[in-house]
């Protein structure tokens, strides 16, 4: 059975997430989504399965999507738990990308702006012939991102 879909948002759990939207801000254009988010109570305990949990952050427009495009939803709650150290091949969500035009420069501006590299910028040829560069860094908070660009096979 098949029902009707659109898709809204990505989660991202933040140590502080005013700085994590601040950085998405200033490093790929995302623009915040009013109002901020602030919820507790027997109903996020019950949405949750956490106990006393509270919950704060902001929606941020993902760049090129329009008014109506899925958003990057950064939150905090008021308990974390410890993560594992992120890896591009653990299983689950593994990484957000993002569509940019020379990914050498931002990938500079991403370590820039407290983020680290995770592997060397490759390039690649697809089946069709078009080629992608592209890399791996983390957002300082150690979440997988992607910077790609693509170029057209060349004309024979």
């Amino acid at each position: 059975m098949s029902m009707r879909t659109r898709y809204v948002h990505t989660n991202l759990i933040a140590k502080d997430w005013r700085a994590l939207a601040g950085f998405y801000q200033q490093t790929f254009g995302c623009v915040p989504v009013p109002p901020e988010r602030d919820f507790k109570g027997l109903d996020l305990d019950a949405a949750t399965g956490l106990r006393g949990a509270a919950l704060r952050g902001v929606h941020l427009r993902l760049p090129g999507c329009g008014e109506d495009g899925p958003t990057l939803e950064i939150f905090n709650y008021s308990v974390l738990r410890e993560r594992a150290q992120p890896a591009v091949n653990r299983p689950g969500f593994g990484h957000i990308a993002f569509l940019v035009d020379d990914v050498r420069a931002a990938r500079e501006v991403v370590l820039r702006g407290g983020g680290r590299a995770v592997g060397k910028i490759v390039t690649l040829t697809v089946a069709t012939g078009a080629r992608v560069t592209w890399c791996y860094v983390t957002d300082p908070e150690g979440n997988m991102i992607e910077l790609q660009s693509w170029s057209e096979p060349a004309e024979k």
